[in-house]
């Protein structure tokens, strides 16, 4: 059609359009291929065997994996050690979707809901806390910032669940909250029997390790074995493979009676608070087996503003000068010899001999004469030493040879960490050798700690086989059942049964007979044989808490003027001994200054307490035949909140109706505000109950009901409080 311009074609420049970028793509698929051949060559031939290595490495990269401790048990499988179950939580601020607004929003609600639960930190402290890591730039934040450490599951729950922005998110890459578990060392008795059965501590190389008592000395039992855990691919990732599984530490079952420990600990604080006294130590020990039941060391707390005892260094195995309680050991080495024969033999006394013309020996209340077998009954130094000396006049060191024949030296290996023997001085073969050896043999010169002087007594009571004390008696196997390990002896026999026999009659007549240093002991109930001893205060160098000596620290020995430290060591009953208890009281004061009347009087007392309970035969010792009438009061049922529940126990068990008032009257279980509320007087159980119900952590010491409790009760504390209650049983 005329006039019409024709339009030009862009069919073959489009088309080369296509074809210039099919070609381009081409291009850049052969230069990443071309790439990834290179890398393929590189890799796999030019530095395979650098990668392959590499790989390896990677791979076989091991850790240890820790193994779960074992659990110390007391002899009955009540638990006094084991491992709880606890969360750190921290929060990844990296994480995903993390809301970061969101997060900065709730600090203040976050924060008072912290400070309310977790009293550790103040709401501002807590405030400043958690702003913290939004100082750092994004890409510097922390992917484990932690928030809380060691806190029980319940409390972990309460966190994730109902604390402000938590509660918000159901995943955890909206608020980076992690829960690592971690296993912490629990000791359900708090301080009882502290020091015996140790605590331990976190190792550089965070392992946990014992550091005192049992859990150190037997660190490598309980410990176990740890595992081998091995890098490697599974489907979603890397992670590690147990190689060597980890084998689990062994439950270990002690010698120790939670009943003995509770009165043994109960009765030697109860005297230290009375006589004012500065330190004591117990051990309570079952005359067939060498069984440690109850071991106590005490010493007043003076930074507290009311009288109370706190757990000291482990003096039980720390060496002291006895004092007369060595007469024991001297004459029974006068009897294993023969020397001591005939009995009824009559010596010389007075009140003053200077033997080898040196310092006076004094006696303060012996006779003129007396016969060996009342050397014990007034405790006579003078009698001791002429009795003694003629037999060592030339071998002052026959007599410390003669003890060690006996296994006086031989080391025990009970179990308790930092044990030592007894400290007898080689002497010289001189006079002042001989004046050594005179004082030595009724007390002085020497160091003997309570565990040796306990053990030896034991033997006395066990007719003369000496037993070795042990505080472990076995392990719990995995499969739940027990392998207890066999009684044995540090010599079959020190002493014969008629040898025996009158030294326990000696022992009895310083408790039944007129001249007796402890006759203020006897009791119509429990027949107790004994020996007091009262030795002058020596001045001690400054030690840590576990009895090491503090170098660095000048010190001047001597005796400190007018203070002692006094003794009681005893068995009961007498007839048929079942107990040896040994109790030391450092500087009583006052009424209670002497040997009976503090260290004695606590042995009476854990006697006397042992016979109610039944403990020294199969059935309780004061149940009464069907046609006897009762005497005295029916054993109290612990108080309770619920009014109507002793009515209705004394109702169906048909008890008496007189009761004993535990529980203040003017007591509340109501609480108000945030207040505690009181629980004195009613068992743990309801305690517990009323306490956590009331939004409180509990920890506990003792059994039996609730003696003390701290804070007040009606006192203001907030929510979370750990509230310390302190638990004891009826005398």
């Amino acid at each position: 059609m005329s006039g019409q311009t024709k339009k030009p074609d862009n069919n073959g420049y489009s088309h080369l359009k296509v074809i210039g970028r099919f070609v381009l793509v081409l291009a850049l698929i052969g230069l990443i291929a071309l790439a990834i051949v290179v890398k393929l060559i590189d890799t796999t031939v030019v530095h395979g065997a650098a990668y392959e290595q590499k790989g390896r490495a990677r791979l076989s990269d091991t850790i240890r994996s820790a193994p779960m401790r074992g659990e110390i048990l007391a002899c009955d499988g009540s638990i006094l050690a084991t491992n709880l179950s606890y969360y750190d939580l921290r929060i990844d601020f990296r994480a995903p979707r993390f809301k970061i607004v969101e997060y900065h929003d709730s600090i203040p609600l976050l924060a008072d809901s912290l400070a309310k639960y977790f009293t550790q930190r103040t709401r501002l402290e807590w405030e400043n806390h958690l702003r913290r890591p939004l100082r750092d730039s994004v890409q510097r934040r922390s992917r484990s910032f932690l928030l809380l450490k060691a806190v029980p599951e319940d409390m972990m729950k309460k966190v994730k669940t109902t604390f402000p922005f938590f509660r918000g998110y159901r995943k955890a890459t909206f608020h980076g909250l992690k829960a690592e578990p971690v296993i912490r060392r629990s000791y359900p008795y708090g301080d009882m029997a502290a020091l015996s059965i140790g605590r331990v501590g976190e190792l550089p190389n965070r392992e946990i390790r014992g550091v005192s008592g049992l859990e150190k000395a037997l660190d490598t039992l309980l410990y176990g074995t740890p595992g081998i855990r091995t890098k490697r691919m599974f489907t979603r990732g890397e992670g590690y493979w147990d190689e060597i599984p980890a084998r689990d530490g062994t439950s270990l079952i002690t010698t120790i009676d939670i009943t003995m420990q509770d009165i043994l600990e109960y009765e030697l604080g109860d005297m230290l608070i009375k006589a004012n006294a500065d330190w004591g130590t117990a051990i309570l020990m079952e005359t067939a087996t060498g069984d440690i039941k109850a071991i106590s060391n005490l010493e007043r707390d003076t930074t507290s503003a009311t009288p109370r005892c706190i757990e000291a260094m482990n003096r039980a195995v720390l060496a002291y000068e006895p004092g007369s309680v060595m007469k024991v050991m001297t004459m029974a080495v006068a009897l294993n010899k023969g020397f001591a024969k005939p009995l009824d033999r009559l010596y010389n006394i007075g009140h003053s001999y200077a033997y080898a013309g040196r310092k006076p020996i004094s006696d303060t209340h012996s006779p003129a004469q007396l016969p060996v077998s009342r050397f014990m009954e007034y405790s006579s130094n003078i009698g001791m030493v002429r009795l003694t000396m003629p037999q060592y006049e030339d071998n002052p060191n026959g007599f410390r040879a003669d003890l060690a024949e006996m296994g006086f030296f031989d080391r025990f290996n009970t179990g308790i960490a930092r044990e030592r023997i007894p400290y007898f001085p080689k002497l010289q073969n001189n006079v002042g050798g001989r004046l050594n050896l005179s004082r030595m043999v009724f007390g002085y010169t020497t160091q003997i700690p309570p565990l040796y002087t306990c053990a030896f007594y034991n033997a006395i009571a066990n007719d003369g086989r000496f037993v070795r004390p042990r505080l472990v008696k076995g392990h719990r196997l995995a499969d739940g059942t027990d392998s207890l390990l066999d009684v044995t002896y540090v010599r079959d026999r020190i002493l014969s049964s008629e040898d025996a026999a009158a030294l326990r009659l000696m022992m009895h007549d310083v408790v039944w007979e007129q001249g007796g240093t402890a006759k203020r002991l006897r009791d119509p109930l429990v027949e107790i044989a004994g020996k007091t001893g009262t030795c002058r205060l020596a001045k001690e160098a400054p030690r840590d808490s576990l009895g090491r000596r503090i170098p660095g620290i000048p010190f001047t020995g001597g005796y400190i003027e007018g203070r002692y430290r006094v003794t009681f060591c005893g068995f009961f009953p007498y007839e048929k001994p079942r107990y040896t208890c040994i109790v030391v009281v450092s500087d009583p004061r006052g009424a209670y200054r002497g040997a009976a009347g503090s260290a004695g009087e606590v042995v009476r007392n854990v006697a006397r307490k042992l016979y109610s309970r039944g403990l020294f035969a199969e059935s309780t010792a004061f149940t009464p035949s069907p046609d006897e009438k009762p005497v005295g009061p029916t054993p109290t049922i612990y108080a309770s909140f619920n009014a109507g529940r002793s009515a209705q126990l004394h109702n169906d068990l048909k008890l008496r109706t007189s009761r004993t008032i535990i529980r203040p009257d003017n007591a509340s279980t109501a609480r108000t505000g945030s207040t505690v509320p009181d629980v004195r007087g009613v068992g743990l159980r309801e305690a517990l109950a009323g306490l956590e119900e009331a939004g409180y952590a509990v920890a506990f010491q003792g059994i039996g009901y609730v003696e003390e409790q701290h804070p007040a009760p009606g006192s203001a504390a907030a929510p979370g409080t750990t509230v310390r209650l302190k638990l004891r049983q009826l005398q």
